[in-house]
């Protein structure tokens, strides 16, 4: 049991590294900047399991899911934006210290 949850965050983790460096489009980069902060969560709670009487990795695992909502959420308001005046959300495409 201990293993194979941390296997499945690493291999999350790793998904959604080559995800953010190969994407070009913004609201894929944020999609694998999600799988990013989801790898850990697992970890956390195999690590909570392992030590049965702490109950620090679920309560951090929730801290971690609500911070990543709120992430999601400002990138893909700054995202819309970005379309709206630019019309792209190619990453390579986008300069934004010039208006």
């Amino acid at each position: 049991m201990f293993g194979e949850g941390l296997i499945l965050g690493a291999y999350i983790l790793c998904v959604g590294f080559f995800g953010l460096i190969t994407s070009k489009n913004m609201v894929r980069a944020l999609m694998s900047l999600e799988l990013i902060f989801n790898a850990i969560t697992p970890n956390f709670i195999t690590f909570s399991n392992f030590f049965r009487n702490e109950k620090g990795g679920e309560i951090f695992s929730l801290f971690i899911i609500a911070v990543a909502a709120a992430e999601a959420v400002t990138g893909l308001a700054i995202a819309l934006s970005i379309h709206r005046s630019r019309r792209s959300t190619r990453i390579d495409q986008l300069n934004l210290l010039k208006w």
